[in-house]
């Protein structure tokens, strides 16, 4: 690129809508750990939280310290998720939020609990005013599955949500049947002998939670949706991270991580299987809240919580050139979510939706 040319562009760039011959993402993925704290992210098993949780026994004596101890927090943290730190962090993408390296990422909602940080994420806005508790009532604001749903003509199918907790078949649309939604313990319909199968399975496999699913059954639902319809817009929401620690089983909840890891290599594996999606995808990670930081605290999250502010996002996609971890970064916003989501495939948020926050810019900036 000449120096002339790049005065403009990066004007556009700043805009919110990368030039279309500079972008090769046609496709996205939106996959959230619910509650997944910023400590186990970066640093991996927590001892100190294992301990409190132990309940007077010798942490060092658990299967999940056998599993997942290591001396450092990078060694922790590739034991606990290995495609996350390896393959996925280290040839794709990168994350945000390790306030160590001096890169933040926060919530603009106050209230720090599931649907003010759901809402916040897909409408790119905090509402605190008028969402204030997790209801079972639609999103009073268009969320951005919708908006792309629209703006790049897609039918139902073609944008689709399925997540464990059943309130965020709420959370991802104003208007009800607006895209393809599977949450709770709904049935995913299918004609095929397998997905039956899981149907009848979710609801003989309970959970200790009334409105949660155990997460395989979502990603197995999700993946059998990518793999006949291929969507070119799918969020996956995942839950059992946060209500695993509400119960104060913090084995449970490192148990979870690395599920969801796996989960996360087979869903990359999957998409670099199809010609729809290879090199073509781009893939975010992230949360709806943080949680307490220190061992009294970690089971909780809300306003009056600190720590439950601060989250972590992944991204990974062929115009997002930043690797690792960032470093020294411009801090950023659970908000900014749904406009970076709209600019990786040429939609600008914006014209739509004027108040709520503009995308990465170091993104956009970065793939030009």
């Amino acid at each position: 690129m000449s120096n002339r040319a790049w005065p403009i562009t990066a004007a556009i760039c700043l805009l919110g809508v990368a030039p279309a011959g500079a972008r090769e993402t046609e496709n996205l993925v939106l996959v959230t750990l619910d509650g997944a704290r910023t400590e186990d992210i970066f640093g991996g098993l927590d001892i100190d939280v294992l301990r409190a949780a132990t309940n007077g026994g010798k942490a060092e004596e658990t299967e999940a310290y056998r599993r997942y101890w290591a001396p450092t927090a990078e060694e922790r943290r590739r034991k606990l998720l290995p495609f996350l730190w390896g393959a996925l962090l280290v040839q794709h993408g990168s994350i945000a939020g390790n306030r160590a390296l001096g890169s933040s990422v926060e919530l603009t909602n106050k209230l720090r609990f599931s649907y003010p940080g759901y809402s916040e994420i897909l409408t790119g806005k905090a509402r605190d005013d008028l969402i204030t508790e997790n209801a079972k009532k639609n999103n009073p604001h268009t969320t951005v599955l919708e908006t792309l749903k629209r703006k790049l003509g897609l039918d139902a199918r073609g944008v689709a949500a399925f997540a464990s907790w059943d309130v965020l078949g709420y959370i991802v649309e104003r208007e009800r049947g607006a895209i393809t939604t599977n949450a709770g313990f709904a049935d995913y319909a299918s004609s095929a002998p397998e997905i039956a199968e899981l149907n009848r399975l979710q609801s003989e496999t309970v959970t200790p939670w009334d409105n949660v699913r155990h997460d395989i059954y979502t990603f197995r639902f999700a993946a059998a949706h990518l793999e006949a319809y291929e969507p070119r817009v799918l969020y996956i929401g995942l839950g059992e991270t946060d209500d695993w620690a509400h119960d104060g089983r913090y084995d449970r909840v490192l148990g979870a991580l690395a599920r969801t890891d796996a989960y996360l290599r087979e869903l990359w594996g999957l998409l670099q299987s199809r010609d729809r999606y290879r090199g073509k995808t781009a893939l975010i990670v992230t949360t709806d809240h943080g949680r307490g930081d220190s061992p009294k605290s970690w089971r909780d999250h809300g306003k009056d919580v600190e720590g439950a502010q601060w989250i972590w996002i992944v991204f990974a996609g062929p115009d997002w050139k930043p690797r690792g971890e960032w470093h020294d970064a411009e801090p950023l916003m659970a908000s900014q979510i749904a406009a970076t989501m709209c600019a990786a495939v040429g939609v600008d948020w914006s014209e739509d939706h004027p108040e709520a926050a503009k995308p990465v810019k170091a993104l956009i900036l970065e793939a030009h």
